[in-house]
């Protein structure tokens, strides 16, 4: 077991506290795994790590239960992440907790968070009633995944990623999979995503960044890491001027996370997928 894995609730028995308990959350530093890919400080990008929350519920004043949907941004520079399971058992211990009003709970959230993750965290609830908030979307940009190639190779290589870039040939540009798929650092689960790359450079092998994203299927790391791994290995080895890296997961435990990586774009929308 490694030095961090010790603190970590994943893969762990657990008993689900249903009053509100901000100790719960376990902070993971981010510069740990950036320090593994060579990531400096000063970070080469922007973006959010965008959370929704599906399972949420509190009591109000009168005990009566309240359900509704939260979304959490959290800045790429804040120093911590927040482990996936240990943020799930922190809004369960909602479920038993009385408060007077929504503000109340988003405060308590956005405080708490804040705090565990170094950086201030933007908290938004709705209710399920606001259903356009909730539609099903589409990546935009072409899909890589009719490419027919074969595979020969499923361990992280972004060696092919080596000359893919054809700087004689200046484009802007699109491109998505749904064919992301990673392992949790700690358990090993799988976990499933599809990405988004927009990018202005030298055009890209489209079959060896295909390649290069389904060499992620049996690597081990979050979903923020793979993400900055991926904007890290595309600029190394493709050079764009502009880049952005967009990735969606699919749910667990009632909670999807969706890291948003970029050099020349503030911020997103969120796209709901229909895997999500």
């Amino acid at each position: 077991m490694s030095d961090f894995e010790q603190y970590l609730p994943l893969g762990k028995p657990t008993r689900y506290q249903d009053t509100y308990d901000p100790s719960l959350l376990c902070p993971f530093p981010r510069q740990v795994k950036r320090d593994e890919i060579g990531l400096a400080k000063e970070l080469p990008f922007g973006g959010v790590d965008l959370w929704t929350a599906y399972e949420l519920s509190w009591l109000n004043r009168k005990g009566k239960p309240v359900v509704a949907v939260g979304e959490f941004r959290f800045a790429c520079d804040t120093p911590y992440l927040i482990e996936s399971k240990s943020f799930k058992l922190y809004l369960n211990s909602f479920n038993q907790t009385r408060y007077p009003d929504e503000t109340a709970v988003v405060e308590q959230m956005r405080e708490d968070l804040s705090r565990a993750s170094g950086g201030e965290v933007q908290v938004e609830l709705w209710a399920l009633e606001d259903s356009f908030r909730l539609q099903v979307g589409v990546l935009p940009g072409e899909c890589l995944d009719n490419l027919d190639i074969e595979v020969l190779d499923y361990r992280l290589n972004p060696r092919v990623l080596v000359g893919a870039a054809n700087e004689e040939f200046v484009v802007a540009e699109e491109l998505h999979s749904h064919l992301l798929k990673s392992n949790c650092l700690v358990t090993s689960q799988p976990d499933w995503g599809s990405v988004l790359i927009r990018y202005q450079g030298g055009k890209i092998n489209r079959e060896a960044l295909l390649r290069y994203l389904i060499s992620f299927r049996q690597h081990n790391e979050f979903h923020e890491q793979c993400v900055e791994r991926i904007f890290f290995d595309l600029m190394r080895h493709c050079c764009p001027q502009k880049l952005t890296v967009y990735a969606r997961y699919t749910r667990r435990g009632g909670l999807d996370i969706n890291p948003f990586r970029s050099n020349f774009e503030n911020t997103t929308d969120p796209i709901r997928l229909v895997r999500q």
